[in-house]
């Protein structure tokens, strides 16, 4: 049973006559009679009468036109939402997100591209990013963006470099200087947003190359719990500056430089399976990452 049957049917039904649905469809009347036929004798039966005044349905042909109004109603939903979605207006996109990205960046991305697509949907999981690495690997997710890793079945596009701000409370000694050398913070009880072993690395590696050995007292999974912690006065620590942008925009966190210490950085980049099809839904919001977006 063949679409174009199953079409040819529907208008002559609402036309009652042969000679004005083929006009109608864009084509001739043998061949729509031909499909006509060819119908009737799929299905075994006889849905139309024909006579000199034009068609009727029988029986059985009222019977079968609500399922055949359906099937091209459907396929004629299918068709333009296949239209709307090769020119990416019309999907679903599943995105895989870091706490900071999903936190500090991705609502404000999210609010413009909702704005300039409104019929893409989109969801939003979160995860650290060798979490969200492994969810565009299972391909739980079309979109991953994580900080930066390597793996040979995917593809990525750096989005924007995260500073790693040395941030203390207002009340902390080191709020009033402006430098302070890395062998000081051998004293201090140094908070950690991330349990992933890279970003262990990451700041560990900071301070063994000073020979700072540092008393972690807290372990965290996200920065905004980091982040109330340090302007609680429980410690000190290395946050996005995404993450801490507003709190030192209102003075109530301080960042202080390390002086014989380069700035940490960590480059967040989107990822997606490099056998994956084409989704067109996903370049026009990778533009919306625009390097001041996620800072304003």
């Amino acid at each position: 049973m063949l679409l174009n049957q199953l079409r040819g049917f529907v208008e002559v039904a609402r036309l009652a006559h042969v000679t004005r649905a083929a006009e109608a469809l864009f084509v001739t009347q043998p061949a729509l009679t031909a499909r006509l036929n060819a119908l009737e004798q799929e299905v075994g039966q006889s849905l139309l009468v024909r006579s000199r005044r034009g068609v009727r349905l029988t029986e059985a042909g009222r019977a079968f036109l609500p399922y055949a109004q359906r099937a091209v109603t459907a396929a004629d939903e299918g068709e333009a939402l296949l239209a709307a979605f090769r020119k990416g207006r019309s999907s679903r996109l599943v995105i895989g997100a870091t706490p900071a990205v999903s936190t500090y960046v991705l609502p404000r991305v999210l609010r413009s591209y909702r704005d300039s697509h409104p019929e893409v949907h989109v969801s939003v999981r979160t995860g650290h990013s060798e979490e969200v690495l492994a969810m565009v690997l299972r391909e739980d997710v079309q979109l991953g963006l994580a900080r930066a890793l390597q793996h040979a079945d995917i593809e990525s596009q750096t989005l924007y470099e995260d500073e790693l701000v040395f941030v203390v409370e207002p009340k902390h000694p080191f709020a009033k200087r402006d430098k302070i050398a890395l062998a000081e913070l051998a004293s201090e009880h140094l908070i950690l947003f991330d349990r992933t072993s890279s970003y262990h690395d990451l700041t560990h590696t900071l301070f063994r190359a000073a020979g700072v050995l540092t008393r972690e007292v807290m372990e965290l999974d996200n920065a905004e719990a980091a982040k109330k912690m340090v302007q609680e006065g429980l410690g000190v620590a290395l946050l996005p500056r995404t993450a801490v942008a507003e709190a030192l925009a209102d003075r109530t966190l301080r960042a202080v430089t390390i002086a014989d210490a380069r700035p940490v950085k960590r480059k967040i980049v989107a990822t997606w399976r490099r056998d994956a099809p084409h989704h067109p839904a996903i370049p026009p919001l990778l533009r919306l990452f625009r390097p001041d977006h996620h800072s304003r």
